[in-house]
C-alpha cells in the first residue's frame, strides 16, 4: 500500500490568513490565489478586485501551515490525506491561472464538458491540478449506471445534460484525498439527488413553488425516516418510490449510512433541512415576485447553497471530526463562509445561463441591480467583490480554528472543506457545456 500523499490540489487555505477588512481595502491573494484581469482604467464601478491582479503573498502563518502540513507525531499517520486503494495518475498541470486570459468573447458561447474554460476576471480562487482522470472515468461509469439502473433518475431525452453535468470530475476534484472511488460515490449520489430534486421540484425539469413545502417534506423522509404506526408505515415507504427526486434521496442515503458514522449521517440530515429551508424561502419571493433585500438575499443563500456538500469532507476522506469539534460555534462559522463563497461562484457562473431561461431568477447581481439600481455590469463586478470579501473572511476564520484548536481531525477537516471550495470553482470554470461568462470586461 503506496504511503499517503498530500493532496494534488492547493488548497484555499495556502493562502495568508487575512484579517477580514469590510472595503474599500484591497484583499490581496495568498500563495496560489488568483484575481483575475482587469479591462484598463475605464474598468468602472465595482472593478476594486478585479484590478487587484495576481499578487502573491508572503510566508503562509503558522495556523495555516498546520493546516497544509496535516498532524504529526506518533500514531497520526492515518489522519494525513487517505491512503488510496489504487496509484495515483501521473501529476497533470494545474489549469491555467487567470493572468490575462479574456473572458469568453460572446455571452453564450459554450464548448464541450471539460474544456478549460476562462476564470471569472477579478474573482479570487485558487487554481487546481486536473482530477485524476482514471477516477474520474470510473465514478463517472458508476454514476450513470446507479442513476438509470438502481434508481430510474432521468428519461432518455435527458441523458445529454446528465453527462454534460460532469458530476464525476466535480467530485473527484472536490475530494482528492477519498481512499477509494466507493468513498467518491458517497458525496457523488447525493449530488445527484440533490440536483434531481432541484430540477424537478424547484425548477426547469417540472418544478414549481406552488406546493413546493410539502413535496420537500416529503421527500425529506426519505433522508431523514418518518416513524410511526404499522398501519401507515408501508404507505409512506411505497411514496419513497413515487418519483426520480425520492428514489434517488433514498437510495443516496442509504449509501451514506453505510459508508458514515451516526453523528455524520445526522449532520447531514442538519443541513439537507436547512438547505430545504433555503429553497422555500426562494419559492416564497417568486410566488409574490418579490426582489428581497441585499442582505435578505444572501440569508436565503446561506440555507439554499452548497453546506451539505464540503461537510462530507471527513466521511469521504474516511474518517470523523466528532461531533462537538464539528459543533464549535468558530468551525460552524468556517462551514457558513465557505457554503456562502461557493455558492456566490454558482451565482456567477449561472449567470447568463439564468439570464437565458423563461422568467426571472434571483441571483447576487440580479438582486443588487434591482435593489442598488446599478447596471447589469456594474451589479455584476460588485458580486464578484462580495466573494472576494467572503473568501478572505472564510481564510482567516479557518485559520483562527486551526490556530486554536490544532487537533488532527479538525486541521484536515478544515483543509477539505477548503479543497472542496477550490474544486468547486473548478468544475463551474471548466464546465462549459452549462456555463459561460458575461462580455462585461
Amino acid at each position: 500500500m503506496p504511503d499517503p500523499r498530500p493532496s494534488p490540489l492547493p488548497s484555499s487555505l495556502s493562502a495568508t490568513a487575512l484579517p477580514f477588512i469590510p472595503a474599500p481595502a484591497a484583499h490581496l491573494p495568498g500563495a496560489g490565489a488568483v484575481a483575475g484581469p482587469h479591462a484598463g482604467p475605464h474598468a468602472g464601478p465595482g472593478d476594486g478586485h478585479a484590478r487587484e491582479g495576481a499578487a502573491a503573498a508572503g510566508r503562509p502563518s503558522p495556523a495555516v501551515e498546520l493546516i497544509l502540513r496535516g498532524p504529526s507525531g506518533l500514531g497520526t499517520a492515518g489522519l494525513h490525506l487517505a491512503r488510496r486503494e489504487e496509484p495515483p495518475a501521473p501529476e497533470v498541470p494545474g489549469t491555467p491561472a487567470a493572468d490575462g486570459a479574456p473572458a469568453a468573447d460572446k455571452a453564450g458561447e459554450t464548448g464541450e464538458a471539460g474544456e478549460a474554460g476562462n476564470p471569472i476576471p477579478g474573482l479570487y480562487h485558487h487554481p487546481v491540478a486536473e482530477p485524476d482522470p482514471v477516477r474520474t472515468e470510473e465514478v463517472s461509469r458508476r454514476i450513470k449506471a446507479w442513476a438509470l439502473d438502481e434508481v430510474e433518475l432521468y428519461p432518455e431525452e435527458w441523458e445529454d445534460q446528465f453527462d454534460g453535468f460532469s458530476v464525476g470530475r466535480y467530485m473527484v476534484a472536490c475530494h482528492p484525498d477519498a481512499p477509494t472511488v466507493e468513498h467518491l460515490m458517497i458525496a457523488t449520489r447525493l449530488m445527484v439527488a440533490e440536483n434531481a430534486v432541484d430540477d424537478c421540484y424547484c425548477e426547469d425539469h417540472g418544478g414549481s413553488p406552488v406546493g413546493l413545502g410539502g413535496r420537500l417534506l416529503l421527500a425529506h423522509t426519505a433522508l431523514d425516516a418518518l416513524h410511526t404506526t404499522q398501519e401507515y408505515e408501508p404507505a409512506w415507504a411505497r411514496s419513497l418510490h413515487a418519483d426520480a427526486p425520492r428514489r434517488a434521496y433514498r437510495s443516496a442515503m442509504e449509501y451514506l449510512v453505510q459508508g458514515a458514522g451516526p453523528s455524520q449521517a445526522d449532520r447531514f440530515r442538519h443541513d439537507m433541512a436547512r438547505l430545504h429551508m433555503g429553497y422555500l424561502a426562494e419559492a416564497a419571493w417568486a410566488q409574490t415576485d418579490y426582489v428581497p433585500e441585499v442582505w435578505e438575499y444572501l440569508a436565503m443563500r446561506q440555507f439554499n447553497n452548497f453546506r451539505p456538500c464540503p461537510t462530507l469532507t471527513d466521511t469521504v476522506g474516511g474518517y470523523e471530526l466528532p461531533a462537538d469539534l464539528h459543533a464549535r460555534p468558530d468551525m460552524q462559522r468556517v462551514i457558513a463562509l465557505a457554503g456562502n463563497a461557493t455558492t456566490l461562484v454558482n451565482d456567477l457562473y449561472s449567470y447568463t445561463k439564468e439570464l437565458a431561461s423563461p422568467g426571472r431568477h434571483l441571483n447576487l447581481p440580479v438582486v443588487i441591480a434591482e435593489r442598488e439600481g446599478l447596471s447589469e455590469r456594474e451589479a455584476y463586478l460588485k458580486a464578484v467583490e462580495v466573494h472576494n470579501d467572503l473568501m478572505h473572511r472564510f481564510e482567516a476564520e479557518a485559520a483562527a480554528v486551526a490556530a486554536d484548536c490544532p487537533v488532527p481531525s479538525v486541521l484536515r477537516f478544515l483543509r477539505g472543506v477548503a479543497v472542496w471550495v477550490d474544486g468547486n470553482h473548478y468544475w463551474h470554470q471548466t464546465n462549459t457545456y452549462r456555463y459561460s461568462l458575461p462580455d462585461f470586461w
